[in-house]
């Protein structure tokens, strides 16, 4: 069933593009930048010319080239989700992970329905609409249905203002069968990480269990969206190898899924490598990524594959996270907890969390921060919702069409947002924005955005074009 092709991930063309690439000089990199303004995408001798910088000139100019190509796509937008841990039971070895299966120094915790349902009223009443879904790979005496039922059961809290509107899922890769029995679910993205591409660093850290299948997790997004799941979302713990060798990896992968499906991830994740209970690893990365790199990494990717989310989650810190907004990160996690029952139980940095927390604002000094910067944040569902996934959604992207649906949405999910759940030093620098936002717009787009923002005003809740 999932017998991968043998040139799939093919580790020698990776380091042979790279070793014909690393001398580039700047008239290559500048062509390669010109290029990536284009917005058309990169391909892996592209990307190996840029990863290759190292010249505080070309450095600059590949940071200010990420950044126009995010303002010409995303504009000032960032989607903020939560992730929701709902298990830490997991039956793999993975040396970076808390969750392993033999870590003694956390305490083991599968919510039930009831306290899921908690945690997700705590998050609905700071304001979230968008919960990524984790667990650990191993579930209670239920089985998969644990998670069929727990996402249920987030769909199913309600408040007077609030519900999740989008229930994106972090879990162990599953059969095409079960991928379909998700996908009835009404998920928006499932998401999972290859961790590493490079097969003998991954048997190294992957002691046992079903993840140590290397082959089975890394074509785990093909049988995802042969069940017909649109959207799904890739991601590298960069610390584990070469970054180098893992961006390009990450490439083919893409590739591969652009030519048998027409469309690659929705999402790309950028973790580093941070501490975790009971992992020496963790704490120790065999290939550590400096605080440059790792920008150098973002602003790659956002030329690489323009119209593709990078999220930027709170293992990095409050300053690290400024720096990438302009570099290509569209969409952050806010106010996260990694254990299970962290949000009830309002803990900032539980020993049970799969990691360490880099950012522990909540929510609405997030906000302000992202505001202060003049960044809109949106809780925008609308497109899943309207069936606007998959090639629909890129079909849209790619022509610019969808900011006349993502600007005004954005406005008006965040004036939700200041309405229902800002204090008021936020509603008040957020109206603000508001304003100025709307009056550097035109056209239907900016039609639209006043309209929703009217019906916001006059007490409507979810109102999107």
């Amino acid at each position: 069933m999932y017998n991968i092709p043998a040139n799939f991930i093919d580790e020698q063309k990776v380091w042979e593009v790279l070793e014909a690439n690393k001398k580039a000089d700047f008239i290559k990199v500048r062509e390669v930048l010109s290029k990536a303004r284009e917005m058309k995408g990169l391909n892996m001798n592209d990307v190996a010319v840029l990863t290759g910088i190292s010249d505080p000139e070309m450095l600059s100019e590949l940071f200010n080239s990420a950044n126009e190509v995010k303002e010409a796509i995303y504009g000032k937008r960032l989607v903020l989700f939560a992730p929701l841990y709902i298990s830490n039971m997991c039956s793999n070895e993975c040396l970076y992970c808390a969750f392993r299966v033999t870590n003694k120094k956390i305490e083991r915790n599968a919510l039930t329905q009831e306290h899921i349902a908690r945690e997700v009223n705590v998050l609905i009443n700071q304001g979230h609409k968008r919960i990524l879904m984790v667990a650990g790979e191993s579930y209670p005496n239920q089985g998969f249905q644990y998670i069929l039922d727990s996402i249920k059961t987030i769909y199913s809290v309600k408040t007077e203002h609030g519900e999740i509107r989008r229930v994106n899922v972090n879990i162990a890769p599953l059969d095409t069968d079960e991928f379909k029995l998700l996908k009835t679910e009404g998920i928006g993205t499932y998401q999972i990480f290859q961790e590493t591409y490079h097969r003998e660093t991954y048997q190294k850290v992957h002691l046992k269990g079903k993840k140590r299948d290397y082959n089975w997790r890394v074509w785990a997004l093909h049988r995802a969206m042969e069940a017909g799941i649109d959207d799904v979302g890739i991601g590298i713990l960069f610390g584990l190898f070469d970054y180098r060798f893992e961006i390009l990896s990450m490439i083919q992968h893409i590739a591969e899924l652009g030519d048998k499906f027409g469309v690659g991830p929705h999402t790309i994740s950028v973790p580093r490598l941070e501490p975790a209970t009971g992992s020496k690893l963790a704490t120790h990365p065999p290939f550590p990524v400096s605080d440059i790199d790792f920008k150098k990494i973002v602003a790659i990717l956002r030329l690489a594959v323009p119209y593709t989310g990078i999220i930027m989650s709170t293992r990095e810190t409050a300053q690290m996270r400024r720096e990438t907004f302009a570099l290509g990160v569209s969409q952050i996690s806010a106010g996260s907890r990694t254990n299970p029952g962290g949000y009830e139980e309002k803990t900032d940095d539980d020993p049970s969390g799969q990691f360490s927390l880099g950012d522990h604002r909540p929510l609405d000094e997030v906000i302000r921060d992202v505001v202060s910067m003049g960044h809109i944040p949106s809780f925008c569902t609308a497109c899943y919702r309207l069936g606007r996934t998959g090639h629909d959604f890129m079909d849209l992207a790619k022509t610019g069409d969808i900011k006349l649906h993502c600007a005004p949405n954005a406005l008006s999910s965040f004036k939700e947002y200041l309405k229902n759940y800002a204090k008021p030093e936020t509603v008040k620098i957020g109206d603000e924005l508001i304003k100025k936002s709307i009056t550097e717009m035109t056209g239907l787009a900016k039609q639209r955005a006043e309209k929703l923002i009217q019906r916001v005003n006059n007490e409507r809740d979810d109102v999107y074009c």
